[in-house]
């Protein structure tokens, strides 16, 4: 069974000014509690799984990774980054009810807690 779940993405990169992406392009990400800096732009971002970069886009895919294998990465990831095991049930749980309720190819884009559509990508299909 397909599961959707949050990646960084370029797509839609510079849709704003202030866009940036440093992750490796499908990586998982999650949403980490941004410094008191505003003009870090931490709070915009989507933190990566395996690069420790950030975005501010991620889009909904379809994984065939199972939640046992979101929370393994995710078990693996934050300690590397510094952040306690102990969170990664619930960043895991958050990266798959977040990704639950949009359209695969939704890209989303963040300020603080709050989410926003930013676009979808979809095939058109060829001309018959």
């Amino acid at each position: 069974m397909l599961v959707r779940i949050l990646v960084a993405t370029a797509h839609t990169q510079g849709t704003n000014p202030s866009d940036y992406h440093y992750c490796v392009e499908g990586e998982l990400v999650w949403i980490q509690t941004p410094c008191d800096r505003e003009e870090c732009g931490c709070a915009r971002g989507f933190a990566g799984a395996s690069s420790h970069r950030a975005t501010t886009t991620a889009m909904v895919v379809e994984s065939e990774m199972t939640r046992d294998d979101v929370v393994l990465a995710f078990s693996t990831s934050l300690p590397d980054g510094g952040w306690p095991l102990a969170w990664a049930e619930d960043v895991a749980d958050d990266n798959l009810e977040i990704a639950s309720r949009l359209p695969a190819g939704a890209i989303i884009v963040r300020n603080a807690d709050d989410l926003f559509l930013r676009g979808a990508l979809f095939r058109v299909p060829p001309a018959a």
